[in-house]
């Protein structure tokens, strides 16, 4: 299995990283919907005071019209599909902009004196033109795309057995296009760049998946993710769920999507910095910590300082990765004979609790995982980041079945999702890799930050550490 995985190109980034920046597919089409909405909702608002009222006080249709609109983008009365057809929600929502500006007039105008037809009479014709407005948009939009116009490129990649049901689902939504059918294999390794290569050629803004087709390659969301595309899954059951998803209709079948950012891929360089930064400071900071350890460790055994072992990395590229010594120097070969006593239940990994090898002074850096000091420096070579799954030994990557080196896909890190989770008490390695698949599907600055505080605490705490 090592030699199947470190036969892959050292030059491949991060599962997270994306080669160029760049904006969302469709993004123009999007734009130009939100923008004609707002301008059809503020020419009804206008229209509506300018019929229904002859009052002089011009300020208040600009804040009723202020109120309207933040109303309306946080009741999401501009995205796609059903919201913007979402008449209960209009009503609701202009009739609370017109509550809010008579709480705002009585409370920091008390002195002007409003007829109540200058508000009433505004109110019940902005619901009239803005609901009206938005039904001759819509019918405009059908007509349209019933000329084939209008109309929103896809490509659909479903198993043989479901395309039929599937494209005839789509095609009832009368507003795409599809440009081409593929099945799940068109996602397997070997096919994945070739796909998206097509995907782009195509200028495919949305694909959709069926579940069947991805529930076992959740991961591949972030080859779409970082092309700016948007992906809608199928479902073929009704327990559907996937972290970055939510839920959208196709017609009366609840969908996942997963939308791509505004700007696409630029997030994993955000963490990238965010690593060189904080490991040159800490680095600078830890400086008189590191020659206090130096010391001890030098004066407790014989040995070298410093522990360097070969780790199987990104892509499965083998690397030094560097810790302050915890053990006798000839650990490495007695860990044979202890090889019995495993504790992890697999086998995959090696952890014993009471392990012989451990020096005195080691026994203290583990406990709060002082050892660990050293990684900064593979960090600034980027080798390893500050969050992400560890990494193992050729030993234990020996031993990995086909679906473990997913986790060879992102950046190795000091700490992780396994680690805040119960780091040495976890014992049986797949419960481990599900930590470290839920790390890389669920991936953020705002998760690694989490991680990175909820360390602090479980290294104080010497949880699960030994």
């Amino acid at each position: 299995m090592v030699s199947e995985s470190l036969s892959l190109s050292a030059f491949k980034p991060d599962l997270r990283s994306s080669q160029r920046t760049q904006i969302q597919r469709g993004i123009t089409v999007r734009l130009l919907r939100v923008i004609t909405l707002l301008t059809l909702d503020t020419l009804s608002l206008a229209s509506a005071w300018k019929l229904g009222t002859f009052d002089s006080t011009q300020s208040l249709p600009l804040i009723n019209l202020s109120l309207l609109l933040t109303i309306f983008i946080s009741s999401d009365l501009y995205k796609a599909g059903v919201n913007r057809r979402n008449y209960i929600r209009i009503i609701k929502g202009t009739s609370i902009s017109f509550l809010l500006l008579l709480l705002i007039t009585y409370l920091y105008a008390p002195q002007i004196d409003i007829a109540r037809s200058s508000f009433l009479l505004p109110w019940l014709l902005s619901i009239i033109l803005i609901c009206t407005a938005r039904y001759l948009f819509d019918a405009s939009t059908n007509i349209l795309r019933k000329q084939g116009a209008v109309r929103h490129a896809i490509y659909l990649i479903t198993d043989a057995n479901e395309q039929k049901e599937q494209i005839n689902l789509l095609n009832q939504e009368n507003c795409y296009i599809i440009q081409g059918v593929n099945d799940s294999s068109c996602l397997d390794l070997a096919n994945r760049e070739q796909t998206l290569n097509k995907l782009r050629q195509l200028g495919i803004a949305e694909v959709f998946i069926s579940w069947n087709s991805i529930k076992n390659r959740l991961h591949i969301c972030w080859h779409f993710y970082n092309a700016g595309i948007t992906i809608r899954i199928l479902p073929s059951t009704h327990e559907l769920y996937h972290p970055k998803s939510e839920v959208w209709m196709l017609g009366e079948l609840p969908c996942l999507t997963i939308s791509a950012p505004i700007i696409a891929g630029s997030d994993f360089w955000i963490k990238r910095i965010f690593d060189l930064v904080c490991s040159t400071i800490l680095l600078i900071a830890f400086s008189p910590l590191y020659v206090s350890i130096a010391i001890l460790i030098k004066l407790d055994s014989p040995g070298p300082i410093l522990f360097k072992q070969d780790r199987v990395g990104l892509h499965g590229k083998k690397f030094k990765i560097w810790k302050f010594r915890t053990m006798v120097t000839d650990a490495e070969k007695l860990q044979a004979a202890l090889e019995a006593k495993n504790e992890i239940k697999d086998g995959v990994l090696f952890k014993l609790k009471d392990d012989p090898r451990i020096t005195n002074v080691g026994k203290f850096l583990r406990r709060y995982s002082l050892d660990e000091l050293p990684q900064l420096f593979n960090i600034v070579l980027g080798e390893m980041s500050l969050v992400g799954p560890r990494p193992l030994p050729l030993r234990d990557v020996e031993r990995f079945k086909t679906t473990h080196f997913i986790r060879q896909e992102v950046l190795p890190g000091i700490t992780g999702l396994w680690q805040v989770s119960g780091r040495s008490d976890i014992d049986n390695f797949e419960d481990g890799v599900k930590l470290d698949i839920t790390y890389i599907e669920n991936w953020s600055i705002w998760l690694d930050l989490r991680i990175l505080f909820k360390t602090v605490g479980v290294v104080f705490n010497k949880t699960g550490a030994y």
